[in-house]
């Protein structure tokens, strides 16, 4: 039997400007997801005959990393789904390397881009930032261009994304989950339109591409104040965009005066806010009163790993 593991993410910087070729960093927490994969008589999944309909990432790992006789697959999960903490690119990568380590051995960018394809066999159209995060670990900076710490290089048609490693200090974060869940689609095609439209708009996607560069230096120096106003800015950003919400602001406006920093990350319309903080329990307690589900996480965790079987 084979057994692997895989961190989930949030994005720090640069949610939505990423579509427009902007940079982004996205950073592995220490919420994981593990796979185990042993042989069987037929295809399971948690004890269940496995369907493409109802393992549709699973089916497709299999699909990606594998050609032999049926296995049974059993997975642990950490990362409350539909959070926007990368569970889905967490449960790819682990089956990935699960798989590809009963023959191959574990290789982070092999995974990184076969988990990658079973994502835009599912979604459709994918972006290799939560993949490659979730395989690398750590911290990831995914740009257009090809800057120091590169790792890999992804194409898909006529996009491109290099993936970059990112030194993340020790931090803490609050997310604080909402419990509403928004299709990522419409809203990046509401943000498509209005920087169409909008010279604002333009002008905004334009600065948070610069508040990811600024927020690598402000965690190479480690400058958690710098860190938590890049995050209010870009908070305030993206709600000029059009992807707030009433429950994420609540829970944003829970935080302050606790915490260095505050913003939605990922897609926005619900999903998950952060908050950058030393002292987690009273943030945690703020979010909770505010009606949001509070995880407490450290970032810049390991990447896919194995584990005893």
């Amino acid at each position: 039997m084979s057994k692997c593991s895989a961190p989930g993410k949030f994005i720090l910087f640069g949610e939505h400007a990423v579509v427009f070729g902007k940079p982004a960093i996205a950073i592995a927490i220490d919420r994981r997801i593990t796979t185990s994969v042993r042989r069987a008589d037929e295809f399971m999944v948690n004890g269940y005959m496995m369907t493409r309909r109802h393992h549709a990432y699973i089916s497709a790992a299999l699909d990606q990393a594998w050609n032999g006789p049926p296995v049974a697959i059993d997975t642990v999960s950490e990362i409350p789904p539909g959070s926007g903490l990368g569970s889905s690119a967490a449960v790819s990568v682990s089956c990935v390397g699960a798989l590809l380590s009963e023959k191959n051995g574990l290789d982070a960018e092999r995974i990184a881009r076969k988990a990658f394809e079973v994502e835009c066999v599912v979604q459709g159209r994918a972006s290799p930032t939560d993949t490659s995060t979730s395989a690398h670990g750590h911290g990831v900076l995914v740009s257009p261009e090809r800057l120091d710490g590169f790792l890999w290089k992804v194409e898909k048609g006529e996009r491109v994304w290099n993936i970059h490693h990112c030194d993340i200090p020790e931090l803490t974060f609050v997310v604080g989950h909402t419990g509403i869940h928004a299709g990522t689609g419409p809203l990046v095609a509401k943000v498509n339109e209005l920087v169409d439209g909008s010279g604002d708009a333009r002008r905004a996607i334009d600065r948070i591409g610069e508040l990811v560069l600024e927020g690598v230096e402000s965690l190479r120096a480690r400058d958690k104040a710098a860190l938590g106003r890049l995050m209010t800015e870009n908070h305030d950003l993206l709600n000029g965009l059009g992807v707030g919400h009433p429950a994420l602001e609540s829970l944003v406006e829970a935080c302050t005066g606790r915490c260095y920093g505050a913003k939605m990350t990922g897609a926005g319309g619900g999903g998950s806010m952060i908050a950058l903080t030393d002292d987690p329990v009273p943030v945690s307690d703020a979010i909770t009163s505010a009606g949001g589900h509070a995880i407490i996480v450290k970032v810049g965790a390991e990447g896919v790993r194995a584990e005893n079987a």
